[in-house]
């Protein structure tokens, strides 16, 4: 018989009610000081004995407390991203704890399940494309004015951790290490409080990276282009906006129009399902909790995000 696997899913917002969607049977209760919906107001008020697990979908300041709270109790966490602390530590002693406690600490990134990211990271590995020179994304979104709106949103580096923790955690998704030898290549703050446009860049790493992110695009989009000694390999939208496409180039060489495969989908967005059904097996499957992605990206978007602040400023 499978052991109980009960989830709650502590902050009610929009996330929130995603990850209560595909929680499905395994979901127990939620956790809101505001949301009616909530069954909590507060995690301590939820009985111990009632849960295994807990989706936490809250703001970045309170998430090391909380998380303190849940894996002391001995509570497998999904958290969203990104998995912020004001210092490396908190992330370090977070990860002892769980390790000490037996139990899954699990920082969602979830478009490492999208189709076309997975099918670009096999292709990568198979090194067909042979040396890679250079990588662009493009992530944006239209957001600018419900940022704008919301307090707690429209503060710091704005949409550098939102969007641009999504692009890091990509780049290293497909390409293993990067280092910390990033840089800011613009920052603008054309509608908002807090940079609303940013790109970041790195000329120390192969392939060498550049990646732009905006609240500023009307028409939610991604794409992405990687160009390689072999040919090249592009991906057009996601699932959740699709239709989307992966296309595989292979170059002629001296020149001329590469041979050309494409894959196009028109299916509902995969990845939510995909990445809690991945996090359910981690949790039964025992997995040993490990935040070293975590860790990287805080250093590096720590970095980054008082650099994006400042040339805003200019």
């Amino acid at each position: 018989m499978e052991p109980s696997f009960r989830v709650i899913v502590v902050g009610l917002g929009i996330q929130g009610h995603k990850r209560r969607q595909f929680a499905g049977q395994d979901f127990v209760a939620a956790v809101d000081p505001l949301n009616k919906e909530a069954q909590y107001r507060s995690v301590e008020d939820v009985p111990l004995a009632g849960y295994e697990a807990a989706l936490v979908c809250i703001p970045d300041e309170p998430k090391v407390e909380l998380l303190t709270y849940l894996l002391s109790n001995i509570k497998h966490v999904l958290v969203e991203k990104p998995l912020w602390a004001a210092e490396d530590r908190q992330i370090e002693r977070l990860e002892q704890l769980a390790r000490a406690k037996g139990v899954v600490c699990y920082t969602a990134y979830n478009h490492r399940f999208e189709p076309h990211f997975v099918r670009m990271r096999r292709l990568i590995e198979s090194g067909d494309l042979g040396r890679l020179y250079r990588c662009r994304m493009f992530y944006g979104n239209g957001t600018a004015r419900l940022v704008r709106d919301s307090l707690w949103r429209d503060q710091g580096a704005g949409v550098l951790p939102d969007l641009g923790s999504h692009l890091l955690d990509t780049a290293r998704f497909w390409f293993g290490e990067l280092g910390e030898e990033f840089s800011i290549l613009s920052s603008d703050c054309f509608e908002n409080r807090s940079p609303d446009h940013v790109v970041i860049g790195s000329r120390h790493t192969e392939p060498r990276l550049e990646l732009e992110m905006t609240l500023l695009s009307w028409r939610n989009h991604f794409t992405c282009d990687v160009f390689a000694e072999n040919g090249s390999a592009h991906i057009s939208s996601l699932c959740k906006w699709g239709p989307t496409t992966f296309t595989k180039r292979i170059r002629v060489l001296p020149s001329g129009r590469p041979a050309e495969e494409t894959v196009t989908l028109a299916e509902d967005d995969p990845t939510w399902q995909l990445e809690y059904a991945h996090f359910r097996s981690l949790c039964q499957n025992g997995a040993t909790a490990d935040l070293s992605n975590d860790l990287w990206l805080n250093g590096l978007l720590r970095g980054l995000g008082q650099a994006a602040i400042e040339e805003a400023k200019r």
